[in-house]
């Protein structure tokens, strides 16, 4: 493997990043599509929550098993596989909605399928790069893979509102929701293909044990770290403010207090693209914080991030929520980069896929909860929703500095060597 600073220098990392950024891209316009299907057939903030509770559900019950599966199977493969659910999933639902005959309950059997093979997808994903490349190409290609990400963010949401918002002659027509939803699954074949071009060196890993003693080995490893305890607990904490008021929130924002409409929610989810795509290349090409102050670094951002999701309760501008939504997005998208980097830099490669699945069971075990409870609470009142949900975020992550192991995350002692296990 190359020692060049350039992850791009990798050719595996250069097909991974061709297939991500397709299927990300692709991702965007089904984002837009399913919450503005759910409430062009609903008109309800709570039908709309739960239809995206029901894929969280699945996706956080399911998440160990994803992660013991990439430990088994690698993530080149669990990849595949996930994507291949996905691009059923949502080309039978594009087809059926372009005929005329979706119900909401093909919604939450679509969002269950969705949910469980994003519970495999997403540990796969997180632990496929530091097996591409060296350590020292570690951030650089985390940013670049995340960066791409949130490119993607900053044009496709707009793109994909503009689409529905023209092909649907009045507000009931779901043409365009239909081929939003017809193109993200054509970019699940493309990703597909990258994904089959990795060269494979090993691709049988750790299949010894059962898959209850492999959950334990992942569950000692980050139980015995106060550092990674912490983070945990910050993540299910942060979710149940805010991902529930932002995934919900934002498109009834839209849907009863912007005249754009489906273009104004996609100009919206693309300036919190755009601005995270900022924060992403700071991360990347600012020198990072000196360790002692890493945590604190990571912490102040995700505040921030809470600040700017409160500061939309007054507005009925789509201009002024779009800035307040880039600030949100410039905030959370150089602390995650810093984060993810802390995180896969001190897990050793065979537990990768494990320790992943539970950072990101931490961070979306609440998840549901926080849908459901967003879905009701916005029907009540958006503006106190959004201000319970930024400041309460704000509080618990200032709040969590009073602990050692969060103040000196960037002292916690990195993995010297990785095995470089197949892809």
């Amino acid at each position: 493997m190359s020692r060049s600073k350039s992850p791009f220098s990798v050719r595996d990392f250069r097909l991974l990043w061709v297939g991500e950024a397709v299927s990300s891209l692709g991702d965007q316009f089904a984002l837009i599509a399913l919450p503005w299907l759910a409430l062009v057939m609903t008109g309800s903030g709570l039908a709309l929550g739960s239809v995206l509770a029901l894929m969280a559900i699945p996706r956080a019950l399911f998440m160990l098993i994803g992660g013991v599966s990439v430990d088994r199977l690698s993530p080149r493969r669990v990849m595949i596989g996930s994507n291949a659910v996905r691009l059923v999933a949502v080309a039978v639902l594009g087809v059926v909605v372009l005929a005329g005959l979706a119900e909401l309950w093909m919604l939450y059997v679509f969002a269950l399928v969705f949910g469980v093979a994003d519970a495999f997808f997403f540990p796969a994903q997180t632990s496929i790069v530091p097996q591409l490349v060296e350590p020292e190409q570690l951030q650089r290609a985390n940013g670049i893979v995340q960066g791409t990400a949130q490119a993607t963010v900053l044009v496709g949401p707009a793109l994909a509102g503009i689409i529905i918002a023209a092909l649907g002659s009045e507000a009931a027509d779901t043409t365009g929701i239909a081929v939003g939803l017809l193109l993200d699954a054509t970019t699940f074949v493309v990703s597909m293909i990258t994904l089959w071009l990795l060269r494979v060196r090993h691709e049988a890993v750790h299949a010894a044990t059962s898959i209850i003693e492999s959950i334990r080995e992942g569950v000692r490893f980050v139980w015995g770290k106060a550092s990674m305890r912490a983070v945990i607990a910050l993540s299910l904490s942060a979710n149940l403010f805010i991902v529930g008021p932002f995934e919900v929130g934002l498109p009834y924002f839209a849907y009863t207090r912007l005249p754009e409409g489906a273009a104004a929610f996609g100009v919206l989810l693309a300036a919190f693209g755009g601005g995270s795509l900022i924060g992403l290349a700071a991360g990347a090409m600012l020198p990072a914080p000196p360790p002692e102050r890493l945590g604190v670094t990571v912490i102040t951002s995700v505040s921030f991030a809470g600040l700017g999701l409160a500061a939309l309760a007054p507005v009925h501008s789509t201009v002024i929520a779009a800035a307040m939504t880039a600030a949100s997005g410039i905030a959370l998208g150089y602390g995650n980069l810093l984060g993810l980097t802390w995180i896969q830099s001190r897990i050793p490669s065979a537990l990768m896929g494990r320790v992943m699945s539970l950072m990101m069971l931490g961070s979306m075990g609440l998840v549901p909860v926080s849908m459901f409870i967003a879905g009701a609470a916005v029907q009540v009142s958006l503006e106190a929703t959004l201000v319970i949900a930024g400041l309460g975020m704000a509080v618990v992550s200032l709040v969590s500095l009073l602990s050692p192991a969060v103040r000196n995350l960037g002292l916690e002692p990195m993995v010297e060597s990785r095995a470089q296990a197949g892809v």
